[in-house]
């Protein structure tokens, strides 16, 4: 439960820190809030040569309306998001799934980048992400780009992100005023990573039907899973029970995950779908409130 012994250094621009990355190439690491990257540190897991740490770098912190987006600095805390009145007006599923990440001793330090851009397959942000459409700003020796969401995740701990590149920012359209969303996650404890879990944001029509939809998956996969098949069944109906059941059935049949400790894999695909389940009724009732 020891890490092993690591070179530590601590930038304070986002160039400092690109340079510090290509220059100790493979045997380098970036840290965020640390969350994930030191405990498996601990486990001997991970055993990087260089740390490189993130939290100097008053760039990548912060948050601001952008047009039809909100930007989010990649160093931003959970507990800012949590606590953010940006947030809670225009993208409120962001404080109420920070709220259910961790406790608050993590939420003080853990960040959104961090979250996001290790490909953890158990973090609670990413299938959030997916739903909303979000992009993450990028930046490496070649420059600052952009890569959605939905081409990022490429499997366990691995996504788009080439040697040497950070993730400096998360941009995310504002969803339309009215919108009905909600984050429902199946955890043993407090704390904990989440058995399964489902992102919703959706909105209705003057006549209740569905005018547009999106889902995200959590943990039911070595990624987090856009269930875009399911959420386009749900477009034009009143969310009635026999197409909600449709809906469930498409995105269950997209999960594959792990059986452990959490339950086998059957038990955990069936709990993705009540989870989904639940998060559509909430969604519904905020949409129509």
């Amino acid at each position: 439960m020891i890490p092993g012994s690591f070179a530590y250094h601590r930038p304070t621009s986002i160039d400092d820190a690109v340079a510090l990355l290509t220059q100790l190439g493979e045997d380098a690491l970036a840290i965020a809030g640390g969350h994930s990257l030191i405990p498996m540190m601990k486990l001997r897991l991970a055993t990087p040569d260089h740390l490189v740490d993130l939290a100097g770098v008053a760039e990548l912190k912060g948050m601001r309306a952008d047009g039809a987006d909100v930007v989010i600095g990649a160093m931003t805390t959970q507990y800012e998001v949590a606590a953010s009145d940006l947030l809670a007006q225009k993208i409120p599923i962001l404080r109420e799934t920070s709220l259910l990440i961790a406790d608050p001793q993590v939420r003080y330090v853990g960040t959104l980048g961090g979250n996001v851009a290790n490909g953890d397959p158990g973090n609670d942000m990413p299938a959030v992400m997916l739903c909303l459409g979000a992009t993450y700003h990028v930046t490496g020796k070649g420059g600052q780009r952009r890569i959605g969401a939905r081409e990022f995740y490429q499997g366990a701990y691995f996504t788009a992100l080439e040697p040497g590149e950070i993730l400096t920012a998360i941009r995310i359209p504002v969803p339309a005023t009215g919108h009905g969303y909600d984050y429902q996650k199946l955890k043993r404890k407090i704390g904990d990573y989440a058995t399964a879990a489902a992102a919703v944001v959706l909105t209705l029509k003057g006549g209740g039907e569905v005018a547009s939809c999106s889902i995200g998956l959590t943990n039911v996969a070595e990624t987090p899973l856009w269930a875009k098949e399911a959420a386009d069944i749900l477009v034009g109906s009143r969310l009635d029970a026999a197409t909600v059941q449709r809906a469930v059935a498409a995105a269950e049949a997209i999960t594959s995950p792990a059986s452990d400790t959490r339950g086998p894999a059957r038990y955990r695909t069936k709990m993705a779908g009540v989870m989904l389940a639940r998060a559509l009724a909430r969604a519904k009732e905020r949409a129509r409130a």
